[in-house]
């Protein structure tokens, strides 16, 4: 959703509420033997009818828009989000009274206990409903832009099955990985069955179970390790890669090929293969929860630079936005040779 029409949707609902005001306000003052509109300029000039009827809907509203509604409920947390909620309210309630006690105000609230605990409920009855509000609006704007975004997904859906196919079936890849292999047959039979043992299970699950939304954890890393293992067949400097896993993945899932995206990348942009430690790959698992750290050393002046994101930043966190919605964070650097991309997300167990 545009921001213009966020902006008016906003504009809109203050207008209304000043518009009900308004109305209760006249209402009140068609009682009285003055003006009715002269008592509503006044009213409204006065200090107490701001602070009592605005801020708190302001204060309720927007914290409800903005900070509760991303913090809590788009992680599912719902006992924390009422828990913060009962507290935000009172806090929104107990402002107003505290700006209109501040020496130099002359609308004092009543010092009798009863009357300021009545205010006080009132208020906090005002931010909530005002704060209800804007979690429904916030949630119809997330719901669209959700809609939005899935629409703008199957657009590019043909463009981007494209690209991911041809990131997973790398013709170079394919082709050194075959060359290698065959010049192992001469030299050393058992390895080089190991290593076509090795292709043969790239190409089954790049070909078969990637077609799941979700696939075990687990999987995904014996895919990466098998990847790594034919990539190092054309280096002979062992330090050329260095992989590190830690943590134990137990049940928990991920979308396939979501990281070899990254990887693949790594290595097409990387330093020759004679580089020590020109790829550095870091995947830690805790509980609920993924760490994941790839980092590549490249000239300036290798060709292909220009697209160092293989699959465009755009796609991607695009794809990473409709699977795992505020629940990653996606950091990429590229400094002084060295690209290094940095992904957490918090993976529900299963």
């Amino acid at each position: 959703m545009k921001k213009s029409v966020i902006i008016l949707l906003h504009a809109g609902y203050w207008i209304m509420y000043t518009l009900l005001i308004s109305s209760l306000l006249v209402a009140l003052a068609a009682n009285s033997k003055n003006d009715p509109a002269i008592i509503l300029r006044q009213t409204f000039s006065k200090p107490p009818v701001p602070i009592v009827f605005y801020l708190p809907g302001i204060l309720g509203f927007y914290s409800f828009y903005t900070y509760l509604f991303q913090r809590w409920l788009t992680r599912q947390q719902l006992g924390g989000f009422f828990a913060a909620a009962l507290v935000t309210v009172m806090l929104c309630g107990l402002v107003p009274i505290l700006v209109l006690v501040i020496p130099g105000v002359q609308w004092q609230v009543t010092q009798q206990w009863k009357a300021f605990l009545s205010l006080w409920v009132f208020l906090t009855i005002l931010a909530t409903i005002h704060g209800v509000i804007g979690l429904v609006m916030r949630g119809f704007i997330t719901w669209y832009q959700e809609i939005k975004l899935k629409e703008d997904l199957k657009k590019k859906n043909l463009e981007t099955e494209l690209a991911l196919l041809k990131s997973k079936l790398n013709p170079h890849f394919l082709f050194n990985t075959i060359n290698n292999i065959d010049i192992l047959i001469e030299t050393d039979a058992g390895r080089a069955s190991l290593y076509l043992n090795k292709l043969s299970d790239i190409l089954r699950f790049m070909l078969y179970e990637t077609k799941s939304e979700e696939i075990p954890l687990q999987r995904e890393l014996e895919y990466i390790s098998k990847y790594l293992d034919l990539q190092k067949i054309r280096s002979a400097n062992p330090d050329y890669i260095r992989y590190t896993v830690e943590g134990d993945p137990g049940s928990q899932l991920i979308s396939p090929m979501l990281l070899i995206s990254y990887i693949e990348n790594a290595f097409k942009h990387a330093e020759p293969f004679k580089s020590g430690n020109a790829i550095i790959i870091k995947v830690n698992i805790q509980p609920g929860q993924l760490y994941f750290y790839c980092e590549n050393k490249y000239r300036k002046n290798s060709s292909g630079q220009k697209d160092h994101s293989g699959l465009g930043h755009e796609l991607l966190r695009k794809r990473m936005d409709l699977l795992y919605p505020g629940r990653y964070r996606l950091d990429i650097t590229d400094k002084d040779e060295t690209y290094i991309v940095e992904l957490r997300i918090d993976n529900d167990e299963h």
